[in-house]
């Protein structure tokens, strides 16, 4: 198992091999797994993909983002003028925004609402990404899938055991109406996250529990 120096090290590596965090000012301190990453950045883009980058390494459980977002005054907006883009960024992505309340207020965002899919709650987020202004997102959608059917819990299963990032993974489904359980052990916070995603794109699944364990390899 890594020592807390060197997943601190891989993580701050991870960060560096990122184009668009070569100028961020990140800290990242390791312990036990956890992953804490402090420090300002003039971007919620830059925020969310030092986040990402993290979550891909070996031997992260947790992460802990403390990454604060400061605005220049040069890319400065109002509320109304990033209220307007993220209207308009929405619909180029497919995202229902008329399901959907958003509120704007000094840069920081909150969306609540229901939609039918997870890929468009998750789509929501990342699309806004890129919207200068933007300090924070709160997503808060609930998803509620308007199909009648069941989840297939052998479908799911498989779709598992499909998936490269899966493989060998000890990954338990139990499904009870459209609620997904996940249980078991696997190798990374990344998997872990993957077999979410995964469990999410079942038709029918209103909730997911992902209660995986984290095993890490020597």
């Amino acid at each position: 198992m890594k020592t807390n120096q060197g997943l601190q090290t891989d993580v701050e590596n991870a960060l560096l091999w990122e184009p668009l965090l070569h100028t961020a000012k990140i800290s990242v301190i390791a312990e036990d797994g956890i992953i804490t990453l402090a420090g300002t950045v003039d971007s919620y883009a830059k925020k969310a993909e030092a986040e990402e980058a993290a979550k891909k390494v070996a031997g992260v459980k947790v992460i802990i983002e403390l990454i604060e977002v400061v605005l220049s005054s040069e890319i400065r907006k109002t509320d109304q003028e990033i209220a307007r883009e993220i209207l308009s960024t929405l619909a180029a992505s497919w995202v229902p925004a008329e399901k959907l309340k958003i509120k704007v207020e000094h840069g920081v965002i909150t969306l609540e609402g229901t939609l039918q899919w997870n890929f468009q709650k998750q789509t929501a987020t990342k699309s806004l990404k890129n919207i200068t202004g933007i300090t924070k997102v709160r997503n808060m959608i609930v998803i509620k899938a308007d199909t009648p059917d069941e989840v297939e819990k052998k479908h799911l299963e498989n779709a598992l055991k499909l998936n490269w990032s899966m493989d060998n993974q000890d990954v338990r489904v139990e499904v009870d109406g459209k609620t997904v359980t996940l249980t078991g052990v696997v190798n990374s916070y990344y998997q872990k996250e993957e077999a979410e995603r995964i469990a999410w794109q079942a038709p029918g699944v209103n909730t997911v529990k992902n209660e995986l364990s984290l095993e890490l390899k020597d």
